[in-house]
């Protein structure tokens, strides 16, 4: 039977030869492949946007794999471990997503031809308004990846092998060094290849911990509580912001996200503009959103398989705390127990690997940013022009050192880990949208009210995030944030157009 390779408790935290052979293995691999395209890049625009021919379905399984991370990987099944499925049903809102960004906003960033989606800021609303974007994706970005490590080492890998913390930073250092030098090699088909790859290592990792678990307890409807559980929250169907959960509440978050994401950040737009046409373009983002489908079904599914396992086996939780109190720890716990020797090694890298593709496309998108939005735009035209390719390699060796040590104060965030992504990774997500909605949507936009619409809405999702002002949740950051900041940026731009004289039109 499978599971007589279920370890013990005192196993359970040591990795076998086997295993570390497989994490070698992995990590020469991604090299490899960096080294491979560093070869074909000739270009600046070859390394960050693949000459703009890359492989619509690779690069939407490149979309998918940069915005699933680590977070996404340990966070759902940890929410259906602690809170239940209802958060699983913003998947339902997927339709509505790929209509508006497929048919609304991807062929608005097509007809440009730019490197970097804030350029388009200023053609429309002025410099201002570009550098607020700027400062809004860099600290967006540069957080997230923070957290990825954060997550991926201090929470994920320690609970698979209980390590000294001392080695916390050391291990932090390796994973953002190797991610740096495939990315910085390589460029984005380096990005994206590696994506693929790694797509398929993290879901077979789920998938397989998935069938090891309903082999172990006889059948696959095992994995499923025969009642509702008590600790889960009640089931409601509409939206309330005051409420953690709610099917209604789970579709608006969802559907905020990917729209404001799809909408404003160089890392999707980025992929978008990497594909030949606007069909393509559209095409690439169907598949990220069919691929997120079966990954988020599968981390339910992770996340009962879990509940169902240590709730037979208590005697493998740490410590005095109980099973919800260790939900966000319990996959990567698990992968040490019950999977043998080299599989073990494999789904770990599947851990690796979730962090590793977003921090890859994050490296890239960043740099390019700042290559493009910073130091080409300020650049006096009298003095000479670097090296392109040389340059925005630099910017991704500069990026990794300012992620690694953001990482550091990533724990200081209150909550669990679903908390800690809403609270640190997007804060900023929905005023950034702001910004984009003005500049294509507004025609009577103004950048001085714009601006400002900008700022009130990132104070709206500070306030949310912590203080919670009206007792409203953390889930609802976004929308409230973005909504505000809507409706102050109209409001401003109407008031702005009356009062004053109307600034000049960049488009």
């Amino acid at each position: 039977m499978i599971f007589r390779l279920l370890k013990s408790p005192v196993d359970a935290t040591q990795l076998t030869h086997l295993d570390w052979i497989v994490l070698l293995l992995y990590g020469g691999g991604m090299l490899l492949i960096g080294w491979i395209y560093s070869r074909k890049n000739k270009t600046k625009e070859d390394y960050l946007l693949g000459g703009r021919k890359m492989n619509p379905t690779a690069v939407g399984i490149s979309l998918f794999a940069s915005l699933m991370s680590t977070l996404s990987y340990l966070t759902y099944p940890g929410e259906m471990i602690l809170h239940g499925p209802a958060i699983f049903a913003g998947i339902l809102a997927f339709p509505l997503v790929y209509y508006i960004v497929g048919w609304w906003l991807i062929p608005r960033f097509m007809k440009m031809n730019v490197t970097s989606a804030y350029e388009i800021l200023e053609l429309k609303l002025g410099l201002r308004v570009r550098m607020l974007a700027i400062f809004m994706f860099l600290s967006l970005r540069l957080l997230w990846m923070a957290t990825i490590i954060y997550v991926t080492v201090d929470v994920a890998l320690y609970s698979v092998i209980q390590f000294d913390r001392i080695y916390v930073p050391y291990i932090g250092a390796i994973l953002t060094i190797i991610t740096i030098f495939y990315t910085s090699m390589g460029g984005l088909r380096a990005v994206v290849v590696t994506d693929v790859i790694q797509s398929f290592i993290f879901l077979g990792g789920a998938l397989l911990s998935i069938v090891v678990v309903c082999v172990h307890l006889g059948s696959f409807t095992a994995i499923f509580p025969s009642e509702w559980p008590a600790h889960w929250d009640t089931f409601r169907l509409g939206f309330d912001p005051r409420e953690r959960t709610t099917i209604g509440n789970a579709m608006l978050v969802l559907f905020s996200w990917y729209v404001c994401t799809s909408g404003s950040d160089q890392m999707a737009v980025q992929r978008y503009l990497a594909t030949s046409d606007i069909r393509t373009a559209r095409k690439s983002f169907g598949i990220s959103l069919y691929s997120n489908v079966i990954a988020y079904l599968l981390l339910a599914l992770v996340g009962l398989a879990m509940l169902a396992f240590f709730n037979h086996h208590q005697a493998f939780l740490t410590g005095d705390n109980g099973l919800n109190d260790q939900a966000d720890t319990l996959f990567p716990r698990f992968i040490m127990i019950g999977l043998p020797p080299g599989v073990s090694g494999l789904v770990i890298a599947g851990l690796l690997a979730a962090a590793m593709s977003s921090m890859s496309s994050g490296l890239n998108s960043v740099s390019s940013v700042v290559a493009e939005d910073i130091i080409k735009r300020f650049r006096k035209k009298t003095e000479p022009a670097p090296d392109a390719l040389k340059q925005v390699k630099k910017l991704s060796y500069l990026t990794g050192v300012i992620v690694l040590a953001l990482s550091f104060f990533v724990d200081k965030v209150p909550g669990n880990l679903l908390d800690v992504v809403m609270k640190v990774v997007n804060l900023f997500v929905a005023p950034l949208f702001v910004l984009f909605f003005m500049a294509l949507f507004v025609p009577f936009a103004t950048g001085r009210a714009t601006f400002w619409a900008g700022i009130i809405s990132v104070a709206i999702a500070i306030a949310v995030a912590f203080w919670g002002v009206f007792g409203i949740t953390v889930l609802w950051i976004m929308p409230v944030s973005l909504a505000a900041g809507i409706i102050a940026g109209i409001v401003l731009s109407y008031a702005d157009r009356l009062l004053f004289k109307p600034e000049p039109d960049r488009s």
